[in-house]
């Protein structure tokens, strides 16, 4: 059973950057036709996906995130990472690392890490 598991900071303050990372326990992020994503939900309101790292390490992004957001990967340790520049107070949610097994069949998530960002 495929076990997600994310952590970084909580607060943030505006103009930085976000990290986050996501150790992936009982399947190799090479897995051929797995997907890795980054999702997070602001409070309020819905999902919103933010982008992904394909098992052949190709990245993938929202287009309205595109220009802030880096997804990259480290294979020897089995996880990947987000990196999200300049935050601002919109950028406050609860992040989610998730494996798609193809067409957003997103069927494995991490619990969560609430980031907040506030002067």
């Amino acid at each position: 059973q495929v076990q997600l598991q994310e952590w970084g900071p909580g607060l943030l303050k505006p103009s930085q950057t976000l990290f986050l990372t996501c150790a992936v326990y009982g399947d190799p992020i090479t897995t051929s036709r797995h997907y890795w994503s980054w999702i997070r939900q602001p409070p309020g309101k819905g999902l919103e996906w933010m982008g992904a790292i394909s098992y052949e390490g190709s990245p993938s992004y929202s287009p309205s995130l595109k220009s802030r957001t880096t997804i990259s990967r480290d294979t020897s340790k089995n996880q990947f990472s987000l990196r999200l520049s300049s935050v601002t107070p919109e950028d406050t949610a609860v992040y989610y690392c998730a494996r798609d097994l193809g067409a957003s069949d997103f069927d494995s998530w991490g619990q969560g890490t609430q980031v907040t960002v506030s002067s």
